[in-house]
Protein backbone atom coordinates (compact mmCIF):
# COMPACT_ATOMS: atom_id res chain seq x y z
CA UNK A 1 0.00 0.00 0.00
CA UNK A 2 1.16 3.51 -0.99
CA UNK A 3 1.03 6.60 1.49
CA UNK A 4 -1.85 8.34 -0.75
CA UNK A 5 -3.57 4.96 0.11
CA UNK A 6 -2.77 4.74 3.35
CA UNK A 7 -3.88 8.21 4.57
CA UNK A 8 -6.79 7.78 2.32
CA UNK A 9 -7.18 4.42 4.42
CA UNK A 10 -6.81 5.53 7.39
CA UNK A 11 -9.15 8.55 7.21
CA UNK A 12 -11.82 6.52 6.39
CA UNK A 13 -11.31 3.88 9.47
CA UNK A 14 -11.08 6.58 11.95
CA UNK A 15 -14.03 8.08 11.03
CA UNK A 16 -15.82 5.10 11.28
CA UNK A 17 -14.53 4.86 14.54
CA UNK A 18 -15.39 8.35 15.53
CA UNK A 19 -18.87 8.77 14.22
CA UNK A 20 -20.39 8.88 10.63
CA UNK A 21 -19.79 11.72 8.39
CA UNK A 22 -22.90 11.33 6.49
CA UNK A 23 -26.37 10.87 6.70
CA UNK A 24 -27.51 7.46 6.75
CA UNK A 25 -29.98 6.74 4.23
CA UNK A 26 -32.28 3.55 2.64
CA UNK A 27 -30.52 0.82 0.39
CA UNK A 28 -30.54 2.28 -2.54
CA UNK A 29 -31.93 -1.30 -3.94
CA UNK A 30 -34.92 -0.17 -3.07
CA UNK A 31 -35.25 2.89 -5.66
CA UNK A 32 -36.21 2.41 -9.09
CA UNK A 33 -33.39 2.21 -11.40
CA UNK A 34 -34.07 5.10 -13.36
CA UNK A 35 -30.43 6.67 -14.59
CA UNK A 36 -28.99 3.58 -15.52
CA UNK A 37 -27.47 2.70 -19.26
CA UNK A 38 -30.19 0.88 -20.11
CA UNK A 39 -32.97 3.87 -18.77
CA UNK A 40 -33.02 7.42 -20.53
CA UNK A 41 -32.65 10.09 -18.38
CA UNK A 42 -34.49 13.13 -17.60
CA UNK A 43 -33.59 16.69 -18.47
CA UNK A 44 -32.09 16.97 -15.19
CA UNK A 45 -30.55 13.65 -15.58
CA UNK A 46 -28.82 15.00 -18.53
CA UNK A 47 -27.76 18.44 -17.18
CA UNK A 48 -26.39 16.78 -14.10
CA UNK A 49 -24.35 14.20 -16.64
CA UNK A 50 -23.10 17.04 -18.39
CA UNK A 51 -21.65 18.66 -15.10
CA UNK A 52 -20.23 15.67 -14.09
CA UNK A 53 -18.22 15.83 -17.45
CA UNK A 54 -17.19 19.24 -16.54
CA UNK A 55 -15.19 17.60 -13.40
CA UNK A 56 -13.58 14.29 -15.36
CA UNK A 57 -16.51 11.85 -14.54
CA UNK A 58 -15.24 10.90 -10.67
CA UNK A 59 -16.56 7.29 -10.21
CA UNK A 60 -19.90 9.03 -7.79
CA UNK A 61 -23.20 8.09 -8.39
CA UNK A 62 -26.19 10.81 -7.89
CA UNK A 63 -29.67 9.87 -6.66
CA UNK A 64 -32.39 12.87 -7.13
CA UNK A 65 -35.23 13.76 -5.45
CA UNK A 66 -37.24 11.66 -7.04
CA UNK A 67 -35.23 8.38 -6.89
CA UNK A 68 -33.84 8.74 -10.44
CA UNK A 69 -29.74 7.62 -10.95
CA UNK A 70 -27.14 9.24 -12.57
CA UNK A 71 -24.48 6.69 -11.98
CA UNK A 72 -20.84 6.06 -13.80
CA UNK A 73 -21.03 3.79 -16.88
CA UNK A 74 -18.74 0.53 -16.21
CA UNK A 75 -17.11 1.53 -12.92
CA UNK A 76 -18.13 1.05 -9.18
CA UNK A 77 -19.21 4.14 -7.55
CA UNK A 78 -17.02 5.45 -4.38
CA UNK A 79 -20.09 7.20 -3.13
CA UNK A 80 -23.89 8.34 -3.77
CA UNK A 81 -24.95 11.95 -3.48
CA UNK A 82 -28.53 12.20 -2.91
CA UNK A 83 -29.92 15.55 -3.68
CA UNK A 84 -33.10 16.49 -1.84
CA UNK A 85 -34.87 18.72 -4.38
CA UNK A 86 -34.91 20.55 -7.52
CA UNK A 87 -33.51 23.74 -6.20
CA UNK A 88 -30.24 22.06 -5.20
CA UNK A 89 -29.84 21.32 -9.05
CA UNK A 90 -30.15 24.27 -10.15
CA UNK A 91 -28.26 26.01 -7.51
CA UNK A 92 -25.16 22.96 -9.10
CA UNK A 93 -25.99 24.05 -12.37
CA UNK A 94 -25.16 28.19 -11.49
CA UNK A 95 -22.40 27.68 -9.26
CA UNK A 96 -21.01 23.66 -8.69
CA UNK A 97 -17.94 24.81 -6.55
CA UNK A 98 -19.69 27.00 -3.79
CA UNK A 99 -23.46 25.46 -3.64
CA UNK A 100 -22.14 21.84 -3.26
CA UNK A 101 -20.56 23.26 0.15
CA UNK A 102 -23.11 25.24 0.69
CA UNK A 103 -26.19 23.06 -0.35
CA UNK A 104 -24.41 19.94 2.19
CA UNK A 105 -23.37 22.22 5.09
CA UNK A 106 -27.68 22.88 5.14
CA UNK A 107 -28.54 19.39 4.61
CA UNK A 108 -29.87 19.49 1.04
CA UNK A 109 -27.19 17.44 -0.08
CA UNK A 110 -26.43 14.19 1.72
CA UNK A 111 -23.42 11.69 1.34
CA UNK A 112 -23.52 8.21 1.66
CA UNK A 113 -20.51 6.39 1.88
CA UNK A 114 -16.86 7.97 2.93
CA UNK A 115 -16.79 11.54 2.19
CA UNK A 116 -12.94 11.60 2.30
CA UNK A 117 -12.84 9.09 -0.87
CA UNK A 118 -15.69 11.22 -2.59
CA UNK A 119 -13.70 14.53 -2.85
CA UNK A 120 -10.31 12.58 -3.35
CA UNK A 121 -12.48 11.24 -6.70
CA UNK A 122 -13.75 14.01 -7.75
CA UNK A 123 -10.12 16.05 -7.49
CA UNK A 124 -8.46 12.97 -9.22
CA UNK A 125 -10.73 12.83 -11.93
CA UNK A 126 -11.30 16.77 -12.29
CA UNK A 127 -6.97 16.30 -12.52
CA UNK A 128 -7.06 13.69 -15.38
CA UNK A 129 -9.35 15.99 -17.60
CA UNK A 130 -6.78 18.48 -18.55
CA UNK A 131 -9.54 20.38 -20.96
CA UNK A 132 -12.71 20.64 -18.42
CA UNK A 133 -10.02 21.38 -16.03
CA UNK A 134 -8.81 24.58 -17.58
CA UNK A 135 -12.47 25.33 -18.68
CA UNK A 136 -13.08 24.72 -15.02
CA UNK A 137 -10.51 27.54 -13.69
CA UNK A 138 -11.90 29.51 -16.18
CA UNK A 139 -15.18 29.39 -14.98
CA UNK A 140 -13.69 30.06 -11.02
CA UNK A 141 -11.71 33.41 -12.11
CA UNK A 142 -14.95 34.73 -13.62
CA UNK A 143 -17.29 33.98 -10.74
CA UNK A 144 -15.20 34.27 -7.65
CA UNK A 145 -12.38 36.66 -6.95
CA UNK A 146 -10.74 36.01 -3.36
CA UNK A 147 -10.86 38.94 -0.84
CA UNK A 148 -7.71 41.45 -0.64
CA UNK A 149 -5.52 41.29 2.17
CA UNK A 150 -4.98 44.83 2.64
CA UNK A 151 -3.65 46.02 6.21
CA UNK A 152 -7.84 45.99 7.43
CA UNK A 153 -8.48 43.52 5.01
CA UNK A 154 -6.07 40.78 6.50
CA UNK A 155 -7.44 41.93 10.01
CA UNK A 156 -11.09 40.83 9.13
CA UNK A 157 -10.23 37.64 6.71
CA UNK A 158 -7.78 36.40 10.03
CA UNK A 159 -10.96 37.26 12.65
CA UNK A 160 -13.18 35.27 10.16
CA UNK A 161 -11.35 31.96 10.98
CA UNK A 162 -9.32 32.18 13.82
CA UNK A 163 -11.39 34.27 16.26
CA UNK A 164 -13.99 31.61 16.19
CA UNK A 165 -13.10 30.62 19.81
CA UNK A 166 -10.08 29.02 21.40
CA UNK A 167 -12.22 26.33 23.12
CA UNK A 168 -13.96 24.90 19.29
CA UNK A 169 -9.84 24.62 18.27
CA UNK A 170 -8.83 22.78 21.41
CA UNK A 171 -11.31 19.98 20.89
CA UNK A 172 -9.46 18.72 17.73
CA UNK A 173 -6.02 20.28 17.29
CA UNK A 174 -4.09 18.31 20.22
CA UNK A 175 -2.20 19.49 23.07
CA UNK A 176 0.26 21.78 21.30
CA UNK A 177 -2.48 23.46 19.85
CA UNK A 178 -0.80 23.78 16.58
CA UNK A 179 -2.62 24.36 13.42
CA UNK A 180 -0.02 23.48 10.94
CA UNK A 181 1.58 20.13 9.42
CA UNK A 182 2.91 18.06 11.81
CA UNK A 183 5.96 16.21 11.23
CA UNK A 184 5.85 11.93 11.06
CA UNK A 185 9.61 10.51 12.35
CA UNK A 186 7.42 7.09 12.09
CA UNK A 187 4.32 6.37 11.07
CA UNK A 188 3.01 5.28 14.27
CA UNK A 189 3.60 8.79 15.82
CA UNK A 190 0.54 10.22 17.52
CA UNK A 191 -0.68 13.89 16.63
CA UNK A 192 1.43 15.46 19.70
CA UNK A 193 3.95 13.88 19.09
CA UNK A 194 4.59 14.71 15.12
CA UNK A 195 3.55 18.01 15.79
CA UNK A 196 6.39 18.57 18.14
CA UNK A 197 8.77 16.69 15.75
CA UNK A 198 7.53 19.50 13.55
CA UNK A 199 8.97 21.85 15.66
CA UNK A 200 12.33 20.46 16.01
CA UNK A 201 12.45 19.83 12.43
CA UNK A 202 11.99 23.60 11.68
CA UNK A 203 14.56 24.63 14.39
CA UNK A 204 17.11 21.90 13.07
CA UNK A 205 16.63 23.48 9.57
CA UNK A 206 17.37 27.35 11.13
CA UNK A 207 20.26 25.26 13.17
CA UNK A 208 18.99 27.73 15.78
CA UNK A 209 22.13 28.30 18.81
CA UNK A 210 21.43 29.81 22.00
CA UNK A 211 21.67 33.60 23.27
CA UNK A 212 20.33 34.10 19.37
CA UNK A 213 17.06 36.04 18.52
CA UNK A 214 14.27 34.98 16.16
CA UNK A 215 11.32 36.82 14.92
CA UNK A 216 8.48 34.97 14.19
CA UNK A 217 5.57 36.15 11.19
CA UNK A 218 2.26 35.12 12.34
CA UNK A 219 2.51 32.59 15.41
CA UNK A 220 -1.20 30.71 16.06
CA UNK A 221 -1.34 29.68 19.27
CA UNK A 222 1.91 30.23 20.47
CA UNK A 223 3.25 26.75 20.25
CA UNK A 224 6.60 27.36 18.04
CA UNK A 225 8.01 30.18 19.90
CA UNK A 226 7.67 28.18 23.26
CA UNK A 227 9.11 25.44 21.92
CA UNK A 228 11.95 27.54 20.49
CA UNK A 229 12.63 29.37 23.58
CA UNK A 230 12.55 26.38 26.06
CA UNK A 231 14.69 23.68 23.61
CA UNK A 232 17.22 26.04 21.62
CA UNK A 233 17.69 28.88 24.07
CA UNK A 234 16.54 31.73 21.86
CA UNK A 235 14.35 34.68 22.59
CA UNK A 236 11.69 35.24 20.00
CA UNK A 237 9.58 38.54 18.85
CA UNK A 238 6.25 36.73 17.28
CA UNK A 239 3.53 38.71 15.01
CA UNK A 240 0.02 38.17 15.10
CA UNK A 241 -3.25 39.87 14.31
CA UNK A 242 -5.31 37.13 15.66
CA UNK A 243 -6.70 38.82 18.81
CA UNK A 244 -7.84 35.63 20.42
CA UNK A 245 -4.44 33.56 19.79
CA UNK A 246 -2.76 36.61 21.11
CA UNK A 247 -4.32 36.37 24.37
CA UNK A 248 -4.42 32.52 24.45
CA UNK A 249 -0.71 32.40 23.41
CA UNK A 250 0.38 35.22 26.29
CA UNK A 251 -1.29 33.46 29.19
CA UNK A 252 0.06 30.19 27.97
CA UNK A 253 4.14 31.80 27.98
CA UNK A 254 2.95 33.38 31.63
CA UNK A 255 2.14 29.95 32.84
CA UNK A 256 5.21 28.27 31.58
CA UNK A 257 7.44 30.72 32.60
CA UNK A 258 8.89 31.48 29.38
CA UNK A 259 7.09 35.01 29.10
CA UNK A 260 10.32 36.80 29.55
CA UNK A 261 12.38 34.60 26.52
CA UNK A 262 9.03 35.08 24.21
CA UNK A 263 7.48 38.63 23.20
CA UNK A 264 3.78 37.50 21.39
CA UNK A 265 2.58 41.30 19.60
CA UNK A 266 -0.26 41.83 18.62
CA UNK A 267 0.53 43.56 15.15
CA UNK A 268 0.40 42.72 11.71
CA UNK A 269 3.93 41.59 9.74
CA UNK A 270 4.36 44.67 7.59
CA UNK A 271 4.98 46.47 11.44
CA UNK A 272 7.94 43.57 12.46
CA UNK A 273 10.68 46.04 13.01
CA UNK A 274 14.54 45.55 14.23
CA UNK A 275 17.49 43.13 13.38
CA UNK A 276 17.30 39.16 13.96
CA UNK A 277 19.18 35.82 13.97
CA UNK A 278 16.56 33.93 12.39
CA UNK A 279 13.38 34.53 10.60
CA UNK A 280 10.69 32.34 10.81
CA UNK A 281 6.92 31.61 8.83
CA UNK A 282 4.86 28.46 9.65
CA UNK A 283 1.27 28.64 8.06
CA UNK A 284 1.03 32.27 7.05
CA UNK A 285 1.92 32.92 3.88
CA UNK A 286 -1.17 31.13 2.67
CA UNK A 287 -3.11 34.24 4.21
CA UNK A 288 -0.64 36.96 3.13
CA UNK A 289 -1.71 37.04 -0.84
CA UNK A 290 0.93 36.89 -3.94
CA UNK A 291 0.55 40.38 -4.44
CA UNK A 292 2.12 41.19 -1.09
CA UNK A 293 5.05 38.96 -1.33
CA UNK A 294 7.69 41.36 -2.30
CA UNK A 295 6.68 43.34 1.01
CA UNK A 296 6.58 40.14 3.35
CA UNK A 297 10.45 39.16 1.10
CA UNK A 298 11.49 42.68 2.15
CA UNK A 299 10.58 42.72 5.62
CA UNK A 300 12.43 39.15 6.28
CA UNK A 301 15.13 40.27 4.32
CA UNK A 302 15.75 43.66 6.52
CA UNK A 303 15.19 41.67 9.22
CA UNK A 304 18.36 39.49 8.86
CA UNK A 305 21.78 40.38 9.04
CA UNK A 306 24.78 38.66 6.80
CA UNK A 307 24.90 35.50 9.31
CA UNK A 308 20.99 35.84 9.24
CA UNK A 309 19.07 32.55 7.90
CA UNK A 310 15.08 32.10 7.47
CA UNK A 311 12.27 29.79 7.27
CA UNK A 312 8.82 29.64 5.19
CA UNK A 313 6.37 26.98 5.50
CA UNK A 314 3.45 27.19 3.37
CA UNK A 315 0.16 25.20 2.03
CA UNK A 316 1.18 25.10 -1.67
CA UNK A 317 0.24 24.44 -5.54
CA UNK A 318 2.04 23.05 -8.56
CA UNK A 319 0.98 25.65 -10.45
CA UNK A 320 -0.48 29.46 -9.56
CA UNK A 321 -4.29 28.79 -9.13
CA UNK A 322 -7.18 30.26 -6.64
CA UNK A 323 -7.69 28.00 -3.44
CA UNK A 324 -11.15 26.42 -3.60
CA UNK A 325 -13.65 28.41 -3.95
CA UNK A 326 -16.09 27.46 -1.17
CA UNK A 327 -12.60 27.73 1.02
CA UNK A 328 -12.41 30.84 1.08
CA UNK A 329 -15.28 32.26 0.81
CA UNK A 330 -16.45 30.06 3.91
CA UNK A 331 -13.43 29.00 5.90
CA UNK A 332 -10.48 30.82 4.99
CA UNK A 333 -11.53 34.21 3.42
CA UNK A 334 -8.69 35.73 1.01
CA UNK A 335 -6.59 32.80 1.27
CA UNK A 336 -4.30 31.61 -1.56
CA UNK A 337 -1.47 28.62 -1.75
CA UNK A 338 1.19 29.47 -4.01
CA UNK A 339 2.98 27.48 -6.43
CA UNK A 340 6.88 27.59 -5.62
CA UNK A 341 7.08 30.08 -8.73
CA UNK A 342 5.12 32.64 -6.94
CA UNK A 343 7.08 31.62 -3.91
CA UNK A 344 10.29 32.96 -6.11
CA UNK A 345 8.69 36.56 -5.79
CA UNK A 346 9.56 36.42 -1.90
CA UNK A 347 13.26 35.98 -2.79
CA UNK A 348 14.26 37.01 -5.94
CA UNK A 349 13.63 41.02 -5.65
CA UNK A 350 15.31 40.69 -2.35
CA UNK A 351 18.56 38.60 -3.48
CA UNK A 352 17.49 35.81 -0.72
CA UNK A 353 19.56 32.60 -1.99
CA UNK A 354 17.26 29.34 -1.59
CA UNK A 355 18.81 26.66 0.61
CA UNK A 356 16.47 23.79 1.06
CA UNK A 357 12.93 23.30 -0.37
CA UNK A 358 11.12 19.98 1.06
CA UNK A 359 7.47 18.74 0.40
CA UNK A 360 5.80 17.50 3.25
CA UNK A 361 2.37 17.17 1.48
CA UNK A 362 2.14 13.49 2.79
CA UNK A 363 2.39 14.62 6.27
CA UNK A 364 -0.06 17.24 5.82
CA UNK A 365 -2.88 14.52 4.79
CA UNK A 366 -2.14 12.30 8.09
CA UNK A 367 -1.96 15.65 10.53
CA UNK A 368 -5.57 16.00 8.84
CA UNK A 369 -6.79 12.93 9.46
CA UNK A 370 -5.84 13.10 13.31
CA UNK A 371 -7.95 16.05 13.08
CA UNK A 372 -10.81 14.86 11.58
CA UNK A 373 -10.80 11.59 13.90
CA UNK A 374 -10.69 14.16 17.53
CA UNK A 375 -13.16 16.15 15.65
CA UNK A 376 -15.66 13.42 15.02
CA UNK A 377 -15.02 12.50 18.51
CA UNK A 378 -16.13 16.02 20.00
CA UNK A 379 -18.96 16.15 17.42
CA UNK A 380 -21.74 16.79 20.06
CA UNK A 381 -20.02 19.96 21.98
CA UNK A 382 -18.88 21.36 18.15
CA UNK A 383 -22.87 21.40 17.88
CA UNK A 384 -23.54 22.64 21.41
CA UNK A 385 -21.05 25.42 20.31
CA UNK A 386 -22.41 26.56 17.56
CA UNK A 387 -25.23 24.59 15.00
CA UNK A 388 -25.66 21.60 13.14
CA UNK A 389 -24.81 24.18 9.50
CA UNK A 390 -21.67 24.52 11.05
CA UNK A 391 -20.62 20.62 12.36
CA UNK A 392 -21.33 19.96 8.73
CA UNK A 393 -19.38 22.94 6.89
CA UNK A 394 -16.16 21.83 8.71
CA UNK A 395 -16.78 18.27 8.49
CA UNK A 396 -16.65 19.46 4.88
CA UNK A 397 -13.62 21.10 5.24
CA UNK A 398 -11.58 18.30 7.19
CA UNK A 399 -12.08 15.87 4.82
CA UNK A 400 -11.66 17.51 1.63
CA UNK A 401 -8.31 18.80 3.09
CA UNK A 402 -7.66 15.42 4.12
CA UNK A 403 -8.31 14.39 0.25
CA UNK A 404 -6.45 17.42 -0.96
CA UNK A 405 -3.11 16.82 0.47
CA UNK A 406 -3.66 12.97 -0.45
CA UNK A 407 -4.13 13.18 -3.95
CA UNK A 408 -1.20 15.85 -5.01
CA UNK A 409 -4.00 18.89 -4.93
CA UNK A 410 -2.38 20.63 -2.01
CA UNK A 411 0.88 20.23 -1.24
CA UNK A 412 3.13 21.69 2.29
CA UNK A 413 6.30 23.42 1.15
CA UNK A 414 8.98 24.44 3.64
CA UNK A 415 11.43 26.75 1.99
CA UNK A 416 14.90 27.71 3.81
CA UNK A 417 16.80 31.19 2.83
CA UNK A 418 19.41 33.47 3.41
CA UNK A 419 21.18 36.48 2.62
CA UNK A 420 23.29 36.31 -0.57
CA UNK A 421 26.36 36.22 2.01
CA UNK A 422 25.50 33.93 4.41
CA UNK A 423 28.24 31.01 3.82
CA UNK A 424 28.04 28.79 6.96
CA UNK A 425 26.06 26.16 4.95
CA UNK A 426 26.23 22.59 5.64
CA UNK A 427 27.60 20.34 3.35
CA UNK A 428 25.02 17.69 3.58
CA UNK A 429 21.57 17.34 5.20
CA UNK A 430 22.93 15.02 7.90
CA UNK A 431 22.15 17.89 10.68
CA UNK A 432 18.67 17.30 9.87
CA UNK A 433 18.20 13.59 11.23
CA UNK A 434 19.97 13.55 14.47
CA UNK A 435 20.72 9.80 15.58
Amino acid sequence: MNAVEESLRSAQGRAAAAGPMSVPTPPLAREPARGAASQPLSAGGRLLRKLLAMFGNPPVEIVLWDGERVAPVGVQPVATVRIADRGVLFALLRDPQVSFGDLYSEGRIDIEGDLVKLVAATYDASAQANGRRSALRALTRLLHRPRANTLGGSKDNIHHHYDIGNEFYSLWLGRTMAYTCAYYPTASATLDEAQTAKMDHVCRKLRLRPGETVVEAGFGWGALALHMARHYGVKVRAFNISREQVRFARERARAEGLDGQVEYVEDDYRNIAGRYDAFVSVGMLEHVGVENYRTLGGVARRSLGSNGRGLIHSIGRNYPASLHPWIERRIFPGACPPSLSQMMQLFEPWDLSILDVENLRLHYAKTLTHWLELYEASIERVRAMFDERFVRMWRLYLAGSVAAFATGTLQLFQVVFAPRDYHDIPLTRAYLYPS
